[in-house]
């Protein structure tokens, strides 16, 4: 729809070769280190600043000498958890947990032999219950040596790993970094470079429409995603080739961008 209206030959803030911001830059290059070194990482930030987008620039960075089984699927007991890393690993399982285990480590040395990297990506690790988490650690320590676990999280992970409790977790931490919310100007120059990407104007957005969508988002890259493809969409209904404060606003009529207390 907004692609055949504006005559583009890609769709705004397409996931393909994605760009990373400055700040999501800088933590893909340390990640990309200690996947050679091996460790435990862990990425916090609020939901939609970022950290899927850093996941995905990890997986694609060196295919064919970094492997990175994925598990997104947290909510899970450790039984299935186990099966859901083998299918990462793109590896026949059978049998109960100690021989799944079993099949997973000596996955884990096949590919050491050959020469390759190992970080494994958990997303939503603050959705795992810690039990789960330590038992994989446990699993993980009977890897070789130079591999890495890289945990996607939201911030209130970084509380639960300091209580006591899972110190045992916390201690073995070899990096981590947050996700901060973007200021303004920042979440303008992102909605630019994505226009920049697929080819739209500037101008598409007018420039008091760009400052708001930049407001309304609060610095989460997501919502200013959001908010400007629901803008666009505005536009289109409209048959209007720029877009203006009263699209905007009427995007942000929409009942998920208004306050609780302007619902009630």
């Amino acid at each position: 729809m907004i692609r055949s209206y504006f005559g583009l030959s890609r769709n705004p803030f397409d996931a393909d070769g994605l760009q990373l911001l400055a700040p999501q830059q800088e933590i893909l290059e340390v990640l990309r280190v200690h996947c050679q070194q091996g460790g435990l990482c862990l990425v916090a930030g609020e939901p939609g600043t970022g950290k899927t987008a850093i996941r995905a620039a990890l997986a694609q960075h060196d295919p064919k000498r970094l492997v990175t089984p994925t598990v997104s699927r947290t909510l899970h007991t450790y039984h299935n958890t186990i099966r859901i890393l083998c299918q990462a690993f793109e590896i026949e399982f059978d049998g109960g947990d100690f021989k799944v285990e079993r099949q997973l480590i000596d996955q884990a040395f096949t590919l050491h032999r050959t020469g390759k990297l190992l970080a494994v990506l958990i997303d939503d690790a603050h959705l795992m219950p810690m039990d789960c988490l330590r038992r994989l650690r446990l699993l993980f320590e009977e890897f070789p040596r130079n591999h890495n676990v890289v945990l996607f999280s939201q911030a209130e992970m970084l509380r639960t790993l300091r209580l006591t409790v899972n110190q045992d977790l916390h201690s073995r931490l070899t990096y981590s970094a947050t996700l901060r919310k973007l200021a303004p100007d920042a979440v303008e120059a992102f909605v630019l470079g994505q226009f920049d990407r697929c080819g739209l104007p500037h101008h598409t957005l007018s420039p008091e429409a760009l400052a708001l969508v930049a407001r309304a988002s609060d610095g989460v890259l997501r919502a200013a995603r959001n908010l400007t493809l629901a803008t666009l969409i505005e536009a289109v209904r409209a048959q209007k080739k720029q877009a203006g404060l009263e699209l905007v606003n009427k995007a942000l009529l929409q009942p998920h961008w208004r306050s609780l207390d302007e619902l009630l």
